[in-house]
């Protein structure tokens, strides 16, 4: 599947900033009323620790929202890796504006930049390997688009963004349908031209599943030895995508076993949101 692009998803992130913003302010932000409605200011925001960036865009309409008057600096760019302290945007317009989108603009900013750093030291791993990493559907609830947007930043990869583009045919699936190839059969008249994965947890079911003719084998869990004998067997019939039990310490063995793709829950799951500070200028 094709990498979420910014211009794609505008509404997606305007969606997103009238919901926080809802969830935040409510029906007015009782604290910044004691700052007097025509003070003006400014603000400076920094990262506190090393990281990747992403999430402009949701900062931008963050304060876009509240109050088109402010200005946005930006001193860095979506995939940008800063070291500690650096500025990474400074603000201006109303005193009041500025304090209310505060927590919203962080969190959505802390929390792709957190997807981005992690997918980043991910990538670094494999680097000069031609695997994919891919994410999964593992994302915070609402901010799927978002989270996978944060991915590409990061140099890692978007895999399917739901369960309505693409076939993931698993266990269950298969046990329902009778076996892989009834499964794989079912899938090209339900959708012809939709892409098709069967998850597989052996070299027996790997044949049958290139056999069906899939266009993706998940090889879940499977030994490197057997990763590398699939490679060998699919012999470019299918792509193949490492999943299960994959982590630092395993990965850059993987990817050179000869897979396609290798997909990582922890790219969007496992994330620790970067330290961020705005300060007000009055």
């Amino acid at each position: 599947m094709p990498d979420l692009i910014l211009a794609d998803l505008s509404a997606e992130i305007a969606a997103n900033v009238r919901r926080a913003l809802a969830e935040d302010i409510g029906s007015g932000d009782l604290t910044a009323q004691l700052i007097p409605e025509e003070r003006l200011a400014r603000a400076r925001v920094i990262t506190r620790e090393a990281a990747v960036i992403a999430g402009r865009a949701w900062v931008d309409e963050v304060f876009r929202q509240i109050d088109p008057r402010v200005a946005v600096h930006w001193e860095v760019a979506d995939g940008e890796r800063v070291d500690a302290d650096k500025l990474l945007f400074s603000l201006e317009g109303p005193a009041r504006a500025l304090l209310s989108g505060e927590r919203s603009a962080l969190n959505f900013l802390q929390t792709l930049s957190a997807v981005a750093t992690r997918c980043r030291h991910y990538a670094d791993l494999v680097e000069g390997t031609p695997v994919r990493l891919l994410d999964t559907r593992k994302t915070l609830p609402g901010l799927r688009m978002a989270q996978k947007y944060a991915v590409t930043c990061g140099g890692c990869h978007n895999h399917r963004i739901g369960l309505f583009d693409a076939f993931l045919i698993k266990e269950n699936h298969i046990a329902a349908c009778g076996g892989i190839a009834e499964a794989v059969a079912a899938a090209r008249r339900i959708a012809p031209g939709k892409p098709v994965e069967v998850e597989v947890e052996d070299l027996e079911e790997l044949d049958q599943a290139l056999s069906a003719g899939a266009d993706i084998v998940m090889l879940d869990e499977l030994s490197l030895e057997d990763m590398y004998t699939a490679v060998r067997l699919t012999a470019g019939r299918a792509k193949l995508e490492a999943s299960g039990g994959i982590n630092g310490d395993n990965l850059r063995r993987i990817a050179e076993t000869g897979v396609d793709y290798i997909s990582l829950g922890t790219l969007t799951k496992d994330i620790k949101a970067v330290d961020l500070s705005m300060r007000l200028q009055l």
